[in-house]
């Protein structure tokens, strides 16, 4: 498996390539979400379908700019989104105009979290945009919470890995859609 740091794993993200990373509570894949053969690749490893969509991370709602639309929510649920950010929350919101198919699936919106995890918000500084974030396993098998337990099937198909540490979170981060409040997973 390639180690990558945060400066050889720029280049491996925009040559395409999919990688292994922690996050606040399980291992991540992550791609560059505007190269649409990365996230296939990154679906087909997973065996995950495209029409369920993926979740974008980043450091900063800045970094989200026409991924979504922030403005087209309520001014008091965009204020709620806000301040829960960065932090272990998963919205739901309204797609903007640079999200393709690919990201959005069957969807209006986009699983978007500006994370607080320091290794993660520091990938995306080095990258310079928001990455994509699905835990690190084949579609229904439990998610990796440790290096350790990222499956061999799985990293043999990898371009890299960023090796750290999770968050120490219990569970995945709460999905929650930005306009209503309603918990999608909890």
């Amino acid at each position: 498996m390639l180690e990558l740091d945060l400066h050889s794993v720029v280049p491996a993200l925009k040559a395409g390539g999919v990688i292994a990373y922690p996050t606040e509570a399980v291992w991540g894949l992550g791609c560059d979400p505007s190269n649409e053969t990365a996230v296939m690749k990154l679906l087909a490893l997973k065996q995950r379908p495209i029409e369920k969509g993926m979740i974008l991370v980043a450091a900063s709602p800045a970094q989200l700019e026409d991924w979504v639309q922030l403005d087209a929510l309520p001014a008091d649920r965009r204020q709620t989104v806000l301040e829960s950010w960065p932090g272990a929350n998963t919205w739901i919101v309204p797609a903007g105009p640079r999200a393709p198919r690919w990201i959005t699936g069957e969807h209006t919106g986009i699983a978007v979290r500006v994370s607080a995890h320091p290794l993660v918000q520091a990938l995306c500084e080095a990258w310079g945009g928001p990455l994509v974030s699905t835990s690190a396993n084949l579609a229904g098998e439990p998610p990796a919470r440790s290096r350790a337990q990222l499956d061999p099937a799985l990293l043999k198909h990898l371009d890299g890995l960023l090796d750290g540490a999770t968050g120490g979170l219990a569970q995945p981060t709460r999905i929650r859609v930005a306009a209503t409040g309603d918990v999608l997973r909890d």
